[in-house]
């Protein structure tokens, strides 16, 4: 049965950039300013402050982990943070491990970090299907995975990028896993816990080619129009077809960078001709279906 929160992660095709080891005394304060990366984080010893931007303070203890698909801006600390101003205590003590706050006193706190980057060319779409932070308690599955990202990342193996892509993949499913859909934030994730919306959210994806509108999906849910669509953009945060056209076009992209002749992906994608099809992308994307296969080539 296809798996729409492993599509989107597949997808996304999350990739390493970073990944470190910090360890902090007394007061200490990193501040980041990212463009959209995710961000992660377990905490293997001690306790700290998380401040996403527009969010309250989140006090991390040992066993938390935090995945943010998305980190715009951020500051990890020390529960009682220095002064605004001072100077950060930052210091690289081996390669991957870095030291926050008084290099002398004895280490309090003991983490494992790391960024990575989205692969896809709709990474703003599907990454809004997912909860935009998911903080998980006691979670040793997690942990481990962290610890392998650390561990690979820190070695120069054989089929490096290809592991620590796949492990990427494993944690952020895992990760997804470990929140209740039903208390995450409107997305993919919240509306697969809905009995009524699951279904047809595989029907979706395991066959996009389908003639698809909001009526033959109200039907398939067994409500009203009206029920249908006000109950789909309250889960999901898109309307209905809004989502069917987005996730077509997500498939689209991938099928043209993986040169297939755009006549067949818009048969694939539930296009009844290459002309319609060429219009819809063309809205939605910005160029023609030819032009971006060009253009991702190119890339």
């Amino acid at each position: 049965m296809t798996d729409p929160v492993a599509d989107v992660v597949s997808l996304l095709k999350p990739r390493p950039s970073i990944a470190k080891q910090v360890n902090g005394s007394r007061q200490w304060l990193v501040e980041r300013t990212e463009l959209g990366s995710p961000f992660y984080c377990a905490l293997l010893e001690g306790e700290c402050l998380l401040t996403i931007a527009r969010r309250k303070p989140i006090r991390l203890e040992a066993g938390d982990f935090v995945l943010v698909p998305e980190a715009f801006s951020f500051t990890m600390s020390s529960l009682q943070p220095p002064p605004r101003g001072s100077l950060p205590q930052r210091l690289e003590t081996s390669p991957g491990v870095f030291r926050l706050g008084d290099p002398y006193a004895p280490a309090e706190i003991r983490a494992m970090v790391g960024h990575c980057t989205f692969g896809s060319n709709d990474k703003a779409l599907l990454a809004s299907l997912l909860p935009d932070l998911v903080h998980v308690r006691g979670e040793e599955r997690l942990m481990q995975l962290v610890r392998m990202i650390n561990d690979e990342t820190g070695d120069r193996r054989t089929a490096r990028e290809i592991v620590l892509s796949h492990l990427l993949e494993v944690l952020f499913i895992e990760a997804l896993r470990s929140v209740g859909g039903s208390h995450a934030t409107p997305g993919l994730l919240r509306a697969m816990a809905d009995p009524q919306l699951a279904p047809i959210l595989r029907r979706i994806h395991e066959d996009p080619a389908h003639s698809i509108s909001a009526e033959s999906l109200a039907r398939e849910a067994a409500m009203s129009r009206s029920t249908f669509y006000a109950r789909f953009q309250s889960e999901v945060g898109v309307t209905p077809m809004e989502y069917v056209t987005g996730w077509r076009m997500a498939l689209a992209k991938q099928l043209l960078r993986e040169n297939i002749a755009p006549a067949e992906v818009s048969e694939r994608v539930g296009y009844g001709s290459a002309s319609a099809f060429s219009v819809a992308f063309r809205r939605h994307v910005g160029m023609s279906p030819g032009a971006y296969s060009r253009f991702d080539a190119a890339v």
